[in-house]
């Protein structure tokens, strides 16, 4: 699996890679295709003008033959917010392969 990682507004750590390689590569087991699929992955610190601190904001699309799986997630915590995309691309990965 390819993982390609961006980040906007954010300073890229090898740690922060890291995690988010770790993170996004343990879904590698819900995919049985013969081509491994291209991961994108975008870490964004955001604003908002109604709430207090920094939000972050963790996407993730995955090209899948047939499919293109996309997923986000918002949180206080950039760790907290790539859980969740984790989470996230899990339960949509086992609908795709018990679809396909």
């Amino acid at each position: 699996m390819t993982i390609n990682i961006k980040g906007t507004n954010i300073t890229l750590t090898r740690n922060l890679k890291d995690y988010i390689r770790d993170k996004i590569g343990s879904c590698q087991k819900f995919i049985n295709t013969k081509f491994p699929p291209e991961v994108y992955v975008e870490i964004e610190k955001t604003t908002r003008h109604h709430r207090k601190g920094k939000i972050f904001r963790a996407e993730v699309n995955m090209v899948l033959p047939k499919k293109l799986i996309r997923v986000e997630a918002k949180r206080d915590d950039i760790y907290l917010a790539i859980n969740e995309a984790k989470d996230l691309l899990q339960r949509e990965l086992k609908q795709y392969k018990s679809k396909y």
